[in-house]
């Protein structure tokens, strides 16, 4: 068989393909672009091989179905073969699910981050099993010599007449049939749903709740050395000298030495996430209790770098600095911003700061790494195999093909898990010492040596026309980068809201230089940028006189005909509006000291908006008593309660981000190092989240993120509402809040 025929196009065998298993069965897989629409490259399969997603049938007429993405809690381990089992036609009850190792050759798409696992594939793995579905009932077709289209199947059994085949019975025989164009196949109508749409619990959960190993940390392998890696605390110091003997006579050493990538950075072109190569000094052992007490022996001479100079007080002394000048660069210029604050009715002025933040998942980096017959096999908790495989070649001088990368379950990520140092550091101990090596950072190392989310500042200026619309609006956004390019993350785009709905509207901006490593957060961007627009937005409603509310609904209609906007504001109203009846809003007889603040924000294609009821003591003692959540990500749910989850999830992180969360720095080095001064979210502090949906009618899209970013200026209103005080700069664990 060949993938590709004499025109050079893609046969369908090429498209679908599925083979005998020995002892009796059918393997099916596909290979989809990254939009799951264009075109598909040929995928060979045989026994034992892994596809992009494909089904496994056994004569007892159990599907065995590959999850092809990265597991970081988002709930697509389980999500993904629903959408393959609906279109299969066979009970949940009767599908195993196994997680797939990445594999480039076999798969597209094969990442966790931006909320794309849902748009990306779910058209595309329903296909996968819609097309097997249809050879099943070919063979039965033939065995009872019929046409396909006079038989049915319902629950894993093709039915004709009174005739019965379980797809078990028939897997064997459907291996033989060529497989049909799956751009072509019939998919169900969604009212004959009987697995999407429901509430599955996730395939890993039994796992997860008995401790059973499934996570990164978890892995051992046959005669494998633990490692830790001590590294420079000034962000990209470098090693002169330290005291290895000593280090090496301790209990449980076996080895330690100093491993220095940074000489060989011509190897290693930047990649897209900008991994810095690793300099430090790794000490393996036979027990990671043991190398990481012989790590407090360590002494050792760094060469700090220019990094050494810049910290959290220095940058908002430049910051302040750059506001008062004319800015770098203009981002965007809509109508006479200058001009139409000149002659409003009524302008406001604020400057609103937000910090670094570090991503705190509750599984620390960790990689094991094993070299053997000339290759490198890792097993890694990684959201982004492909550019890690990339770098890593690279970075070691082989090929990408002798690189193995088994995918574990994450113990969360947030977007750490976008970024492959530990990997790297992994390999490169690995192939120093000689056997395979399980690197694993603790707990400071985890909380010094992120890519953190960056911190900026936003000097705003909005103008009110005498009837309180909003005309005007400035905003000189002081961030980190240099010449026309951000930090990474640092950014702002030019369409951002309000944008198209403010007739003057200016973006410009300013940078400062930045040695500290940053990168994507859950909601990147979108977990800074909302926190400020919402905020001065509700600022600019107490100034006009208006319910900020009813503001946002009076901004939302005033889009000029033809002008073209970043989101569907007829879809953000609507949530706007559903959130404003569930939570009772200005008709609620709250008690003094209490009051809802909204919020709203588009992000990662979801339509978010949020209310938070807050309580206030006047000693300034802050109490969040409920969140209320209304979201619209198309028009349909694959799994309700997984989506439920990451809602609630998504919501309680943004309020422990805006309660007491930063990063900051002194003398290029992290200041916090452990949950102690850099808090998460306790239990006492979270509030009940109520989840509610708009059903629009298009395409389902992802829920990793976009309901996190309305939560802290929700928050902040709240408050407002209750003192009378802005906070314009987070955390709110640094505010008085006290009132009278």
């Amino acid at each position: 068989m060949n993938a590709v025929d004499k025109t050079g196009n893609l046969s369908r065998r090429g498209f679908l393909h599925v083979t005998a298993l020995a002892g009796g069965g059918m393997l099916l897989g596909a290979r989809f672009p990254l939009d799951g629409a264009r075109g598909a490259a040929a995928a060979t399969a045989g026994a034992g091989t892994t596809l992009n997603a494909f089904i496994r049938l056994t004569p007892d007429g159990i599907a065995t179905i590959m999850a092809q993405n990265p597991e970081i809690g988002q709930g697509v381990k389980t999500m993904l073969p629903m959408l393959i089992a609906e279109e299969l036609d066979i009970p949940w009850s009767q599908v195993r699910v196994e997680q797939a190792d990445f594999d480039s050759t076999k798969y597209r798409g094969q990442m966790a981050g931006g909320s794309m696992a849902t748009p990306m594939h779910y058209q595309s793995m329903r296909r996968v099993g819609a097309a097997a579905r249809a050879m099943l009932v070919a063979a039965a077709a033939q065995q009872w010599k019929t046409k396909p289209e006079n038989c049915t199947t319902e629950a894993g059994v093709v039915h004709f007449k009174k005739k019965s085949l379980t797809y078990g019975e028939l897997a064997t025989a459907a291996a033989e049939i060529e497989p049909p164009n799956p751009r072509t196949v019939p998919l169900k109508d969604p009212k004959d749903f009987k697995i999407i749409g429901q509430e599955i619990p996730g395939v890993d959960n039994p796992q997860i709740v008995t401790g059973e190993p499934l996570f990164g940390i978890d892995v051992t392998v046959p005669g494998m050395k633990y490692a830790v890696f001590e590294k420079c605390r000034v962000h990209g110091g470098k090693v002169k000298s330290a005291n290895l003997d000593a280090v090496k006579a301790s209990p449980g050493v076996t080895d330690a030495f100093v491993v220095d990538s940074t000489a060989q950075a011509g190897s290693a072109a930047p990649s897209m996430f900008q991994v810095g190569l690793p300099n430090g000094i790794a000490i393996v052992g036979d027990s990671w209790w043991l190398i990481n007490e012989a790590r407090s022996k360590l002494e050792v001479t760094w060469e700090e770098g220019s990094t050494a100079t810049q910290s959290t007080a220095a940058f908002d002394r430049q910051a302040e600095e750059l506001s008062k000048q004319a800015p770098e660069q203009d981002l965007r210029n809509d109508g006479d911003a200058a001009g139409a604050l000149a002659s409003a009715a009524k302008t406001l002025a604020a400057a609103y700061q937000y910090p670094f933040l570090a991503h705190a998942p509750l599984e620390p980096q960790n990689t094991t790494a094993h070299f053997h017959d000339g290759g490198l096999e890792m097993w890694a908790p990684i959201q982004t195999p492909q550019f890690a495989r990339g770098d890593l070649a690279k970075a070691l001088s082989i090929p990408e093909d002798q690189i193995t990368i088994h995918l574990t379950r994450m113990g969360g990520g947030f977007g750490r898990r976008l970024y492959w140092d530990y990997m790297l550091e992994a390999a490169l101990i690995a192939r120093q010492a000689g056997v395979p090596v399980k690197l694993v950072w603790n707990r400071e190392d985890d909380t010094r040596f992120d890519y953190f989310r960056p911190g900026g500042y936003h000097y705003l200026q909005g103008g009110l026309d005498e009837a309180g619309k909003l005309t005007a609006w400035r905003d000189h956004f002081v961030s980190f980068g240099e010449g026309r390019r951000f930090a990474p993350s640092a950014e702002m785009m030019p369409n951002e809201f309000p944008q198209g709905f403010v007739p003057n509207f200016a973006l410009q901006a300013s940078k400062m230089p930045l040695g500290i490593p940053t990168g994507a957060l859950r909601a990147p961007t979108s977990n800074a940028i909302s926190f400020v627009v919402q905020s001065f937005i509700d600022e600019l409603a107490a100034e006009a006189g208006k319910d900020p509310l009813q503001f946002r609904l009076d901004l939302l209609d005033s889009v000029p005909a033809g002008t073209r906007t970043a989101f569907d504001p007829g879809r953000m109203k609507a949530v706007l509006e559903l959130v404003r009846d569930k939570s009772g809003w200005g008709k609620a007889d709250l008690p003094e000291g209490t009051a809802q603040g909204v919020a709203f924000h588009f992000s990662h294609r979801g339509y978010f908006a949020e209310v938070v009821q807050a309580t206030v003591s006047k000693e300034g003692e802050l109490g969040v008593d409920r969140i209320w959540v209304a979201g619209d990500v198309g028009r349909q749910l694959v799994n309700p309660s997984n989506a439920v989850n990451q809602v609630q999830g998504a919501a309680l992180d943004g309020l422990g981000q805006a309660l007491d969360q930063e990063i900051t720095f002194d003398g290029g080095r992290t200041n916090e190092s452990n949950f102690h001064n850099f808090k998460l979210l306790r239990i006492d502090q979270a509030p009940p989240v109520e989840v509610h949906w708009v059903m629009s009618d298009n395409q389902p899209t992802g829920l990793g993120e976009p309901a996190l970013p309305p939560v802290p200026p929700a928050l902040c209103n709240a408050i407002f509402a209750v003192t009378g005080k802005r906070i314009r700069s987070l955390p709110i664990s640094k505010h008085d809040l006290s009132w009278t």
